[in-house]
């Protein structure tokens, strides 16, 4: 096809093609949708008709002045406790099984295993694990001699409730996070242990000194996708609570959802994205402020 062109306009031709496309794709499916997102948040549009009423900045006013809406923010605090302490397993299991551990692949294979799994049958999955009368975890912890504990309602208790669905979260995300942690434990040279081993450092000491400078820009990496993943959950209350009991499991992202196909608001909802949106630019962005310059 391209015979009569020289090498070097082949070439030209090759990586204009390479460039153009992905940027063409990157333009329609990304930078349009946001930019047409932006101007539906400044309007009254209820998803069916041809009228685009603009309202200013009413929908940003309801967003933040609506306890019911802003307010929800709260039920996604649980996500990001359970998705710290996620991080901090992850490392320590990554540590052990960086190491000369018996049947190490395995274990990491069962660990990893979790986070293959399609996001709604896990959810349904634990749907049968949280049952009150029939579930599995009761049942367990009723033969433990845990009798009060076997009674309680997981997915029906308010002051719990975000937490049980956040341990779901736990379950299937530590292993991939893991992986991530131990990959890059090993790309630190083992020269560096040797040598601090013949100075006389302990296990602590090397972890301390040697391991967590060296997989810093990791941890940042998977700090931020906490904290992005805990604003955005939507999956697990969506299938197991609807944002219930009371709205107590309802998060942001959910009440995005409800919002634009429940009531045909989709001004508010999209003004209700552009806010999450932004939260999410502006933790990255004290992230980076904070953290800038370490483990370097």
């Amino acid at each position: 096809m391209m015979g009569g062109l020289s090498i070097q306009k082949q070439r030209r031709l090759i990586v204009f093609a390479f460039i153009t496309v992905p940027l063409l794709l990157l333009l329609t499916f990304a930078y349009y949708p946001a930019l047409e997102l932006i101007r539906l948040s400044f309007t009254d549009w209820n998803g069916i008709s041809a009228e685009k009423n603009f309202i200013g900045w009413a929908n940003f006013k309801e967003v933040f002045s609506n306890p019911e809406i802003f307010g929800v923010f709260k039920n996604n605090v649980a996500y990001f406790v359970v998705g710290i302490v996620q991080n901090i397993a992850a490392i320590y299991f990554a540590v052990v099984l960086n190491g000369k551990l018996r049947g190490k692949n395995l274990f990491r294979l069962l660990l990893f295993l979790p986070y293959i799994l399609n996001g709604v049958a896990v959810a349904y999955l634990f749907g049968y694990v949280y049952d009150t009368t029939n579930g599995s975890l009761n049942y367990m912890l009723g033969q433990l001699g845990f009798d009060k504990l076997s009674e309680t309602s997981w997915l029906g208790n308010t002051s719990i409730v975000n937490y049980s669905l956040a341990s779901i979260g736990f379950w299937r995300f530590m292993g991939f996070n893991m992986v991530i942690y131990l990959a890059a434990l090993q790309s630190i040279p083992n020269d560096l242990y040797e040598a601090a081993s013949i100075d006389g450092a302990n296990g602590w000491q090397k972890f301390i000194y040697i391991t967590l400078p060296n997989i810093y820009k990791i941890i940042e990496l998977n700090l931020f996708l906490t904290v992005t993943g805990a604003l955005e959950v939507f999956d697990l209350p969506f299938v197991l609570t609807r944002g219930g009991p009371a709205g107590a499991s309802e998060t942001f992202v959910l009440k995005i959802v409800e919002t634009a196909f429940q009531f045909n608001n989709y001004g508010l909802a999209s003004a209700m994205s552009v806010v999450l949106l932004l939260f999410v630019i502006i933790i990255l962005s004290v992230q980076r402020y904070l953290l800038r310059g370490k483990g370097e």
